[in-house]
């Protein structure tokens, strides 16, 4: 009798070949994400904020902050997506002291309302994370008259942040992180124009507002200098979030579905587009560093625009004025009273500083 043989059915050499060739793409392209933040440090009886924080980025960080015990404060605008998010992560990591605030950034009265609420309910915030954003919407305003990139990924985060500053003084050592992008070293802040009334082009809003960002985080992290809080920002990669919702490109059925794998492929996921963000939030490493602006971890050089100290300063002061943020433009108490919206005509104007 002959001896038995085994013989593998051909089909199933090139199912294996492409087993090995998908698992081989998975673990490029999660080497080619960047490296994980490893640190085992706890979160245990800390507070943090995370604005925008029921999808991608936002998401992703409120879940790993739960996991290490933080209590953590998502902050946003669709209080049902927040929920529903808030419902994952409790499930995920058993904690269950995380909370959802309605905060709506391109609303003054909604910042206002936000901070007043955290003000009078939170003994200590160790972490506020700046974290929500726009990119390249059509030209729209918000509900003070700002154009709505510049109004929510810096005006919204410029007012809430200084709204909470003395909470987070009081719990020093305390940081402040907020997202911003590579794409501020292509922008300009237009001081003859910076609500875009003259001319909108919603790639300029928008690294227009990354760089505010930059120029926000260093002339803050001056202003902290010795008071325990640090500031510092991030760009968390080209991240496969539906942050290019408005993008054109985005919308086509065609080109969405031939880039699609591509996305996939070139982009980091949300996870690793978060694990900057921690480093920043979590790393002992960084808890005295401040005014700087990081990327994969590393502090990373920024554009010889955001270096402008005078440019800062400006801005700052524009900033302090469209917020009513000053004691004497706060007359109207919490910001549901008094206070109107912003004039777009004045809004054009460049500002004496």
């Amino acid at each position: 009798m002959a001896p038995f043989r085994f013989r593998m059915p051909r089909y199933l050499f090139p199912i294996s070949l492409l087993g090995t060739a998908a698992g081989g793409i998975v673990l490029l392209k999660d080497y080619m994400g960047g490296k994980r933040y490893t640190g085992t440090e706890r979160m245990a009886g800390k507070t943090v904020i995370v604005t925008g924080a029921n999808s991608g980025i936002g998401k992703e960080t409120c879940l790993e902050l739960a996991r290490r015990g933080a209590k953590v404060i998502m902050a946003c605008r669709n209080l049902e997506s927040c929920e529903q998010a808030k419902a994952e992560i409790v499930l995920e990591t058993a904690n269950h002291s995380i909370h959802c605030r309605r905060l709506e950034l391109a609303s003054l009265a909604s910042i206002r309302a936000f901070a007043k609420y955290i003000n009078a309910n939170e003994s200590h915030l160790e972490v506020l994370i700046n974290n929500a954003g726009i990119m390249g919407c059509p030209k729209s305003l918000t509900e003070d008259g700002f154009e709505m990139q510049l109004g929510v990924n810096h005006l919204g985060h410029f007012l809430l942040t200084n709204l909470l500053l003395d909470l987070l003084k009081k719990s020093a050592p305390s940081r402040i992180i907020t997202v911003s992008s590579i794409a501020h070293k292509w922008g300009d802040i237009h001081f003859d124009d910076l609500n875009s009334v003259k001319h909108y082009d919603p790639r300029a809003a928008y690294e227009q507002s990354k760089l505010a960002n930059v120029l926000f985080t260093i002339e803050l992290a001056k202003r902290l200098e010795g008071t325990g809080v640090t500031a510092n920002c991030l760009h968390p990669g080209i991240v496969n979030t539906d942050l290019s919702r408005h993008m054109s490109i985005s919308k086509s059925v065609v080109s969405g579905g031939i880039l699609s794998p591509l996305k996939w492929f070139i982009m980091k996921t949300p996870i690793q587009g978060a694990q900057t963000t921690l480093f920043l939030a979590i790393d002992p490493s960084v808890e005295k560093v401040s005014g700087k602006y990081f990327s994969d971890m590393h502090v990373k050089d920024i554009a010889l625009q955001a270096k402008d100290e005078a440019a800062a300063k400006r801005l700052w002061a524009i900033s302090e004025k469209w917020t009513r943020l000053s004691s004497r433009s706060q007359s109207g108490g919490d910001g549901q009273n008094g206070t109107g919206s912003v004039i777009q005509s004045n809004l054009s104007k460049p500002e004496p500083v």
